[in-house]
């Protein structure tokens, strides 16, 4: 699978707004630390939150291991005096509420929930950090690319996914998940059963259904209850696709989780011609 960003970045980095004049900044939140990484100069950044160099949580753990890192506690942001705070919708709100009272200004981005979204806020966080020239081109590029995907879903024959995580847990529309599904080229039964943002489906559900294609997470290493339902013996023959961190944050980043997607109904339909 192509990594989308990887010539794009270094491309990129002689281009915005140079380490004196942009503002320092500090991220708590694993998405923004992401947009963070990749539009700011690396002396601009203070912090990056404490999940940013998870593999588990971040595309670009390897990169966070460069930079130190915050628990998102408010007394230790406030030390270093950030020109600015970046945090997700949901993070802390008395560390939010206690850094602007005492003049820090925080920015918060909501959870992604569309792919048509993703560039509006690259082209957002690169105004916040003062690098909007190189945020345009990397927005400008990934609207291209989205704009050139196949719209293979509205067709009824399109092979139908079924979102099956631990607990039954699933996404519906509304989700960046769905949208991404979608552009590769598959339908959502959670879609079609019609769920608005996230739900559950039952064993029962998705055997009576029959779906192309499981969508699951990564297994945890040990043991894990709610992880048991998707080993069931009735799912033995469904084709799963494991989901990646690529699916978590609205970075440019979606690309290669489309790819994902489109590379295994690919596989799929060879399997079934020969």
């Amino acid at each position: 699978m192509r990594r989308f960003l990887t010539p794009l970045v270094i491309a990129l980095a002689p281009i915005g707004a140079s380490a004196s004049d942009a503002p320092s900044v500090v991220s708590v939140n694993v998405c923004t630390d992401q947009l963070v990484m990749l539009l700011a100069e690396p002396s601009q950044i203070v912090f990056l939150s404490d999940l940013s160099d998870d593999p588990r949580s971040s595309v670009m753990a390897a990169a966070a291991a460069h930079f130190a890192k915050n628990n998102s506690q408010a007394e230790v942001i406030a030390l270093q005096n950030p020109d600015v705070v970046v945090a997700g919708e949901y993070s802390d709100p008395l560390m939010v509420a206690l850094l602007r009272s005492i003049g820090i200004d925080v920015v918060q981005f909501p959870i992604t929930t569309s792919l048509q979204d993703i560039p509006d806020d690259i082209r957002r966080m690169g105004d916040v950090l003062g690098q909007g020239d190189k945020a345009d081109v990397l927005a400008d590029r990934l609207e291209r690319d989205l704009a050139a995907l196949a719209t293979a879903t509205a067709s009824a024959d399109a092979p139908l996914g079924a979102f099956f995580l631990p607990n039954g847990f699933s996404l519906g529309a509304g989700t960046l998940s769905h949208d991404i599904l979608s552009a590769g080229g598959a339908r959502n039964l959670s879609v079609e059963l019609g769920f608005e943002g996230n739900g559950t489906l039952s064993l029962e559900q998705v055997v009576f259904y029959q779906p192309d294609l499981l969508i699951g997470s990564q297994p945890f290493s040990g043991f894990s209850l709610s992880e048991e339902i998707a080993v069931h013996p009735a799912l033995v023959n469904f084709p799963v696709l494991l989901t990646s961190v690529e699916w978590v944050c609205g970075t440019p980043f979606v690309m290669d989780a489309i790819a994902s997607v489109r590379e295994q109904i690919t596989d799929m339909t060879a399997a079934k011609s020969d």
